[in-house]
């Protein structure tokens, strides 16, 4: 029976599987997309080989929120430091037209901060206007050795491309940093990398620099994900809701109308013998089937999308973990059960005579 009620009124259980896919889509992709680009982040930042972040106070985690406001002769005292093994300046800039992130490097120092860039193709910059570009923003962008690229109103030559991984997406010549933010013998931030002893290490730059904010890599990348972040848990929320508020909006209206519909057969099956909770077992039936269609195709087509959106643009990661998942069929469950309760006891609270004389 519950079966044959969906196959009899085919477009509008389409309409209602669709409507609940889009919600899970909406839920799911949200929240991979914010999760993904964050933990991508952390593993870039990990990935440049220091244990400690030197930033000013007051500064963001997001470092493309960064300005370069740090006296770059600070990094001379950090490295005379006993714990301290290797410092590296950098300049942070961010390319206003596509939010890429852009590197100013001494190029030595950041180098023997890890085991140093793995070129794919090219060498390191040599001159003021030249760039280095990771692999990523080369396939997305189809750049070669030699390429012309215009970044921060500013033509470079790319000569080298790099393996993924090291912060940013694109790495310039440090003073041709600070030439094009006006920053003069400034640094956005200190990669510091210890020599065994983070936790001292940490310990002798706070006391040599204790108005700046200074965090070892263990905890900054910890910090980068969605959960610990505040600014984003109303975001989240927020979509979430509008998840729950779309399911029950259409899951309502379906119910409703089939309610109005089927208001005579509803009618002869309570004078067949059908009991209130027959009836509303049945309504929900329905509603449950059409909810589990929907979330089963809306997390195709996450997946779905989440494959194109890669191929389109390798740099863009979305993180679809399997608690999302889980809590997504069970938000479009939740949702679709408020929208069907008041329908459903409204259809078993029909009087047999008054429904069947029902036109």
């Amino acid at each position: 029976m519950l079966w044959g009620s969906i196959y009899a009124r085919p477009l509008r259980s389409f309409l209602s599987v669709i409507a609940i896919a889009i919600q899970v889509i909406l839920v799911l992709m949200i929240v991979g997309m914010t999760s993904g680009i964050i933990s991508e982040w952390g593993k870039r930042v990990e990935g440049v080989g220091a244990d400690i972040l030197v930033q000013p106070p007051n500064s963001s985690i997001f470092f493309a929120f960064s300005s370069a406001v740090m006296q770059e002769s600070l990094g001379e005292r950090l490295a005379a430091l006993s714990g301290v093994d290797e410092v590296a300046p950098t300049v942070i800039l961010t390319e206003p037209k596509n939010l890429v992130m852009v590197y100013g490097i001494d190029y030595k120092r950041f180098n023997a901060l890890s085991k140093g860039f793995l070129f794919r193709d090219g060498r390191p910059f040599e001159g003021p206007d030249e760039v280095i570009a990771d692999d990523i923003i080369a396939q997305t962008r189809h750049l070669k050795v030699g390429s012309q690229i215009t970044l921060l109103n500013h033509t470079f030559t790319v000569s080298g491309i790099v393996a993924h991984g090291k912060g940013a997406r694109y790495f310039i010549p440090i003073r041709t940093a600070q030439e094009i933010a006006g920053a003069e013998k400034r640094v956005s931030m200190f990669y510091v990398r210890s020599k065994g002893d983070t936790e001292a290490t940490r310990g002798q730059i706070l006391k040599l620099m204790p108005q700046n904010k200074i965090l070892s890599l263990s905890e900054y990348v910890s910090l980068m994900t969605s959960s610990n972040l505040p600014q984003l848990r109303p975001f989240t929320r927020t979509m979430v809701s509008l998840g729950i508020v779309v399911s029950f909006l259409v899951v309502l209206l379906n119910m409703h109308t089939m309610v109005m519909e089927r208001t005579r057969e509803i009618g002869i099956l309570k004078a067949l013998g059908f009991s209130r909770f027959d009836v509303v077992r049945m309504l929900l039936g329905e509603t449950l089937i059409l909810t589990l269609l929907g979330t089963g195709l809306g997390i195709a087509l996450t997946f779905l999308a989440q494959a194109i959106l890669k191929e389109i643009n390798p740099g863009l990661t979305i993180l679809i973990s399997a608690g999302w998942i889980f809590s997504s069929v069970v938000l479009a469950l939740f949702g679709a059960a408020i929208g069907a309760v008041y329908p459903a006891l409204r259809a078993a609270s029909y009087d047999p005579v008054v429904a069947l004389a029902y036109e």
